[in-house]
């Protein structure tokens, strides 16, 4: 008797990625940086991946959406001069593309932990996240998509509070254009860049396992590396 497939994959290939995530998540620590380069090794990537950023963009009208346990009696609402006003953060990382190609890339933005915190949305309690402090009451996962919600991302809390985890506003010391995602993007070196969603248009934080966009097309819902 044979298995249907599960999520775009035969079951037991399947299953081999669920145990290289489950050994991936249990040897991660929030200390394991991905390596840093000077600024000047920077590039611009190319352009990869246009799903989500189809529909016009609005930079006016535009708001991140943040949810938390308590659903949408828990949404807020925060402008692009919001995410500005919250500490800034420049890094220069590899963005890996799961195609085999990587670029050396110059980033600012604001950590999502930074978010988490100020909004409490990341805690069952609605206290900041503290993943040392009191990782029992984080949530399990955060989910983010487009404001069409055509693309869609679930991360393990661990790497969305990783603080190399930015909801990005600047690339190569400008802001992003819309082809890069403009006008907020996550940046997520410890992740393939699959995970790296352009133009975020909301993030919850939930108990329960996010759908992912390529998970459902047979790559690996963890995309670590």
């Amino acid at each position: 008797m044979t298995r249907s497939a599960e999520d775009g994959l035969p079951w037991p290939l399947r299953r081999a990625l669920e145990f290289d995530e489950r050994l991936a998540r249990g040897t991660f620590r929030a200390s394991r940086r991905s390596p840093e380069f000077p600024r000047s090794s920077a590039r611009l990537p190319r352009v990869n991946g246009s799903i989500g950023l189809d529909s016009g963009l609005d930079l006016s009208a535009w708001r991140l959406q943040v949810v938390g346990a308590a659903g949408e009696q828990a949404r807020r609402s925060f402008t692009l001069d919001d995410i500005k006003a919250l500490r800034r953060v420049e890094m220069t990382t590899e963005l890996r593309c799961i195609e085999g190609w990587s670029t050396v890339v110059h980033w600012a933005g604001t950590r999502l932990s930074d978010l988490a915190a100020v909004t409490g949305s990341a805690t069952r309690s609605g206290r900041p996240a503290d993943p040392i402090g009191n990782a029992d009451d984080l949530l399990s996962y955060a989910a983010l998509e487009t404001p069409d919600r055509e693309y869609y991302v679930g991360l393990d809390m661990a790497s969305a509070l990783h603080p190399q985890t930015l909801l990005c506003y600047e690339m190569g010391g400008q802001p992003l254009t819309p082809d890069h995602g403009a006008p907020l993007r996550l940046v997520i070196p410890v992740k393939y860049g699959i995970k790296s969603l352009k133009r975020i248009g909301t993030i919850r934080f939930t108990d329960r396992r996010p759908a992912d966009y390529w998970a459902e097309r047979g790559y690996d819902w963890y995309a670590g590396h």
